[in-house]
């Protein structure tokens, strides 16, 4: 005689079940309510009890509690454990919420050294104010109640995160002018005008500090069976840094770099002469660079009135460098040529430097922004 479920069936809409088979499938998720998902996605398909206890490596009861749960409140509200009959906790809703409120002040504004908080430190606290405080039941709290109340209210008061805030009043109009000046190069490169000789337009900007390190022992290249990557001594010799400044021709990919030791007015004056004589004399140069001091100095303005609208500068919102093209060529530059570079000297660095940009000016590569580009009409 075939089996007969005296069960009800469980019917799981299509939402549910695609939530019940993400949380089967997970791998760090709570293990009990990966355990219930899978129970209640094989009980739905017509699977027995014994059946799926055996799969599951789990005993009847077990399976059978999950089942009636979920048929009784629902499948998701199965996936949790249900209020226990035990005592009710003496802590107070209001004794929680003041935990919280603590957790959202700087210890060093209630007196202490520490700038974050701490569990031991944040426990102490509540255990020494809360009488004063109108809150006695929190008088024998530890850390790890502590660490539950944070967690419940998503407040991590021990960890740091940084922001950037907005600083230029004018973020959006600068922003704008710079993603208006990606969209003409776009156009212009649809177009096939790459190598228009009436406009150039580049990404421009200073990479400094790079550091000239030397080793004190020769490094030990890969050896099948004895090492398998390039061994270095730990110890080195620094030899001063040198900054790159480099700017890219968005419309063709090449790059105009140079390596200074320094990065002053007169530097970058210097840069902007070696670009008016690369470029032929009815050519417009556009610069998307940032308002380094140098770039807006009395010399180098000096320098722009003696070469009447030859120039013209787009500059980037302050604390928004991230608009400049050029910076990912730079990330391009640490994770390749840059990393683990070893030099004798700041006349090799600089050499070394300036062959990679000889070797990516052999195969440019155009650098694109690809994202909000569509909106934008360019007048």
């Amino acid at each position: 005689m075939p089996f007969e479920r005296k069960r009800p069936h469980l019917v799981l809409t299509p939402e549910v079940k695609s939530t019940l088979v993400a949380l089967s499938q997970a791998r760090t998720e709570v293990a009990h309510r990966v355990e219930r998902a899978r129970v209640l996605l094989a009980y739905a398909q017509g699977e027995s009890v014994s059946s799926i206890a055996r799969r599951l490596g789990a005993n009847r009861p077990k399976v059978e509690r999950s089942i009636n749960k979920a048929l009784q409140l629902g499948p998701l509200v199965a996936l949790e454990d249900l209020p226990g009959r035990g005592r009710p906790s003496a802590m107070t809703a209001e004794a929680r919420a003041w935990v919280v409120s603590l957790a959202c002040q700087k210890p060093k504004d209630l007196g202490y050294s520490y700038e974050l908080w701490t569990t031991r430190l944040l426990a102490k606290h509540v255990r020494e104010h809360c009488g004063g405080s109108g809150h006695a039941c929190l008088s024998k709290i530890g850390r790890g109640t502590i660490s539950k109340i944070l967690s419940k209210s998503e407040v991590r008061p021990h960890k740091l995160e940084y922001y950037l805030e907005k600083r230029d009043p004018e973020f959006d109009t600068k922003m704008a002018q710079v993603l208006h000046v990606y969209r003409e190069v776009e156009l212009l490169r649809k177009k096939g005008e790459e190598n228009d000789p009436l406009l150039a337009v580049l990404s421009f900007d200073e990479k400094p500090g790079i550091q000239a390190i030397a080793n004190t022992a020769p490094d030990l290249l890969p050896a099948p069976g004895k090492h398998p990557c390039v061994s270095r001594d730990h110890e080195y010799v620094r030899h001063g840094t040198m900054t790159l400044m480099a700017g890219i021709n968005l419309l063709t990919g090449r790059i105009h770099g140079a390596m200074v030791d320094r990065h002053r007015s007169r530097e970058f004056v210097a840069f902007l002469k070696d670009l008016d004589a690369f470029y032929p004399a009815t050519t417009k140069i556009r610069i998307v660079l940032d308002n380094h001091s140098a770039h807006v100095s009395k010399e180098t303005r000096a320098y722009l009135t003696s070469v009447a609208n030859r120039f013209e500068f787009v500059f980037t919102p302050k604390h928004g460098s991230w608009l400049n093209l050029v910076e990912m060529f730079f990330a391009k530059m640490a994770k390749t040529v840059l990393r683990g570079i070893r030099v004798a000297s700041k006349e090799e660095l600089k050499a070394r430097i300036l062959q990679y940009l000889d070797e990516v000016n052999a195969a440019p590569v155009v650098f694109h922004w690809k994202y909000g580009l569509d909106s934008l009409s360019v007048a």
